[in-house]
């Protein structure tokens, strides 16, 4: 009953440079320094030996634009379909990984994983960000980074949602206010 969870395209290629895109809801960050983070992947999903063997991948962000892609990697085999073809969409070389970047998402997260464990259903990946690419049209004046203009999309029970109108900042709750004059 965690909900909402980021919802995230992982691409991967194998060792001759077939390339796939599987959607994944439990993704996360797990560490600052290093960075670092995780994704959990049932082992029957074609990806898993991919990521098992190569252990690299790209954690793309989903935006409104991307939903219908994210759903429909979600439910599309890569032993099937070309998924980047299908849909159009443009794969970037990476720097550090031999996985693609998916060139229409806003921020592409590349991974090396540093170690898999064993959970039941999912076995979780935890990997080490190598390299991250922001797309410029979200960064303003300041080098300030505003994903919220991409309209990113969070999953919960089965919906894909927007998400919300910004309600605070960081450690709003505990700055002083201006006091007001009193006339």
């Amino acid at each position: 009953m965690l909900y909402p969870l980021p919802v995230v395209m992982v691409s991967v290629a194998d060792e001759s440079g077939k390339t796939n895109i599987i959607t994944i809801a439990w993704a996360g960050t797990v560490c600052t320094n290093p960075p670092m983070v995780s994704i959990s992947v049932r082992p029957e999903r074609y990806s898993y030996p991919i990521l098992q063997r190569t252990r690299e991948f790209v954690i793309n962000l989903t935006t409104r634009e991307l939903v219908y892609a994210a759903d429909y990697c979600g439910v599309k085999s890569g032993r099937d379909v070309d998924k980047f073809a299908a849909l159009g969409l443009t794969a970037v070389a990476a720097e550090k990984v031999k996985a693609p970047l998916i060139g229409e998402s806003p921020v592409n997260l590349e991974c090396q994983v540093k170690q898999v464990q064993r959970l039941g259903s999912h076995d979780l990946f935890l990997a080490e960000v190598a390299a991250v690419h922001a797309d410029q049209r979200y960064m303003d004046a300041h080098h300030k980074f505003h994903l919220e203009q991409a309209e990113p999309v969070v999953y919960s029970h089965g919906a894909y949602l927007l998400c919300g109108e910004q309600l605070g900042t960081f450690g709003y709750s505990v700055r002083r206010r201006p006091e007001r004059k009193r006339t």
